[in-house]
């Protein structure tokens, strides 16, 4: 099966303490069903310094739960389901369930 959401998508929290927030995916965990959607479910880690890094207190994504984000429309923005066409090249697009619109391609 192909993926509804990928890296790059933008997408609306539609779950959770975050609901009602965008932004767009970082990272996809498939075999986990969880995604890192930017700026969206903050949590404060504790880091001991490093050559490279600052050691403290920092803020990073976590990932969430595919099924509590949703696609945003690319017409309004507001959060709608994605459905797959295949064209008369025969390539197959996703396709935004809400206004017809496609995706990618």
């Amino acid at each position: 099966m192909a993926a509804k959401i990928k890296k790059g998508d933008k997408v609306v929290v539609i779950a959770g303490r975050d609901k009602g927030r965008t932004g767009e995916v970082t990272l996809v965990l498939p075999k986990e069903g969880k995604a890192v959607v930017q700026g969206v479910n903050m949590v404060k880690r504790h880091q001991k310094q490093t050559q490279t890094s600052e050691g403290g207190i920092i803020s990073k994504e976590a990932p969430i739960q595919i099924s509590n984000v949703a696609f945003a429309d690319p017409k309004d923005g507001q959060p709608t389901r994605v459905g797959f066409k295949i064209l008369d090249d025969g390539r197959k697009v996703r396709v935004a369930k809400r206004s017809g619109e496609m995706i990618d391609g």
